[in-house]
């Protein structure tokens, strides 16, 4: 029996006829032809531009409680970005200014019955290599970038996928010689081996699910779980 070419065009999908489809571009997405992966970025892309002094995790911080001695002291916030102080107990400090961070362990402070604290915070040391994650992730939020971190490894961080995480939206936002440039990536994909785990880089931002910068890609490409490689763009 014969099928019509279209037929079997579509039976054979990621094999065989669809290999011969290009992604093309759209007016959003420049796509970069032949390309693996992202590439890294240069040593001036590494540099955050000027921006507010928040407070992240694995920061340094020193807290004083004024006429409370006892409760001065200096500390590591954690991996998930909290701090924990006697009366006051654990505090969520990531994302936080000094002086917002101040404000969250007076009010926890006063629950404990401290009357009228005077709390002042002050960063020591900050991390200032760190990636972002958002979207279908347990806690997401900003993580340190330590060497050999990749997209497996940020997303473990994170506490692993939410419930009902589309692994196949998955991109990496990244400025590479002061381009924009996006990646999108299948973390199913890259657990049965189809392609390398993608190293990950300070200032990198990882949305995990649907985003404004998932539905540029929805111009190119309906099909993202038969991708057979990352697709990688410039952004317009």
């Amino acid at each position: 029996m014969r099928f019509p070419i279209p037929v079997l065009c579509l039976a054979l999908l990621g094999t065989g006829c669809a290999k011969h489809e290009p992604i093309r571009s759209s007016g959003s997405l420049t796509v970069v032809p032949d390309s693996a992966e992202l590439p890294p970025p240069d040593r001036s892309d590494l540099t955050a531009a000027d921006r507010p002094a928040l407070i992240g995790p694995l920061d340094t911080i020193e807290v004083s409680v004024f006429g409370i001695p006892d409760l001065d002291r200096e500390m590591q916030v954690d991996a998930s970005g909290r701090i924990a102080m006697p009366l006051a107990g654990t505090v969520d400090a990531r994302g936080k200014t000094a002086a917002e961070l101040a404000s969250a362990i007076e009010t926890a402070l006063k629950a404990r019955y401290v009357r009228d604290p005077q709390v002042t915070v002050n960063i020591k040391s900050s991390v200032s290599q760190v990636v972002t994650i958002d979207g279908s992730v347990v806690e997401p939020g900003l993580y340190p970038v330590t060497n050999q971190m990749t997209l497996m490894r940020v997303v473990a961080s994170a506490k692993g996928l939410t419930e009902f995480a589309r692994q196949e939206d998955v991109v990496i936002l990244r400025t590479v010689d002061n381009r924009r440039m996006a990646g999108l990536y299948n973390i199913a994909a890259i657990r049965r081996g189809a392609y390398d785990d993608p190293a990950v880089y300070a200032n990198d931002v990882i949305i995990v699910g649907d985003s404004p910068q998932r539905r540029l890609f929805r111009d190119l490409v309906a099909l993202s779980p038969v991708l057979a490689a990352p697709l990688i763009a410039v952004l317009q």
